[in-house]
């Protein structure tokens, strides 16, 4: 099905929401997945490239571009409400050509992370300017989620870090800031640091709930592959119950 989803209906999502409602955007991998969380009535969704890839047969990081956009269309395709599309650190594709594909498959958002091919952070002002042209391309037609990680990528005083490379993707058009991984007694701290841009953050199984993630800061949450894993995890219990008991 189509919808009129758009940048903007996703970047009005994230604005004047209280302290303990954060936006929260499943990450579907499939079509089917999409419709269900869709049907559960989410208003937005957030792909994952780990749980994308994954579905693929692929380790994380390893998806062509060409079957991340194809499947990230058939997402797209399947609901109505808008997609944003984690397309790892935009495939080596200049920025006209990132936005173009992204268009192409009917996504409205981006989540961009400044981690390099060699797995290592790439420069936080070369990455701010890809960022920057990346929004030139767009205009406000594309809703940046640029990921920061820092914390994962064992730096020192990766808060200080966080915040510094936060504030250089916002100056350059950014939308929302990820600090993906970051701890949630960190939150507070990042919030105060970024004033009114959108502070994403990641819920695990042992992050604390929604409303108090929110409260701690974070105006959005996403869950990477996590979903993907535990709907893994049911399959597999299912899987054996029908080779243990011969019946459902």
């Amino acid at each position: 099905m189509s919808g009129p989803a758009t940048a903007g209906a996703l970047r009005a999502l994230h604005r004047d929401r209280a302290a303990g409602d954060p936006l929260v955007l499943p990450g579907p991998w499939d079509a089917v997945s999409a419709r269900a969380f869709e049907a559960a009535g989410f208003p937005a969704l957030a792909t994952p490239s780990a749980g994308v890839a994954a579905s693929l047969g692929y380790e994380d990081g390893a998806t062509p571009a060409a079957e991340m956009f194809a499947a990230v269309a058939r997402i797209v395709r399947a609901v109505s409400v808008p997609v944003t599309a984690d397309l790892e650190g935009g495939y080596g594709l200049a920025p006209a050509e990132l936005v173009e594909r992204v268009r192409e498959s009917g996504a409205v958002g981006v989540n961009l992370e400044d981690t390099g091919e060699d797995r290592a952070l790439k420069d936080a002002g070369a990455h701010a300017e890809y960022l920057a042209d990346v929004r030139a391309a767009a205009g406000p037609g594309l809703f940046v989620n640029a990921r920061v990680d820092v914390y994962i990528r064992g730096t020192a005083d990766p808060t200080a870090a966080a915040i510094a490379r936060a504030r250089l993707y916002a100056e350059a058009g950014a939308d929302c800031v990820y600090p993906i991984a970051a701890p949630p007694a960190d939150l507070p701290a990042l919030r105060s640091a970024l004033g009114y841009l959108p502070l994403n953050a990641l819920a695990g199984p042992d992050a604390p709930p929604f409303a108090e993630l929110g409260r701690l800061g974070a105006t959005r949450i996403t869950f990477g592959d996590g979903l993907l894993l535990h709907a893994r995890d049911h399959l597999t219990a299912l899987a054996r119950r029908l080779r243990d008991a011969g019946a459902l």
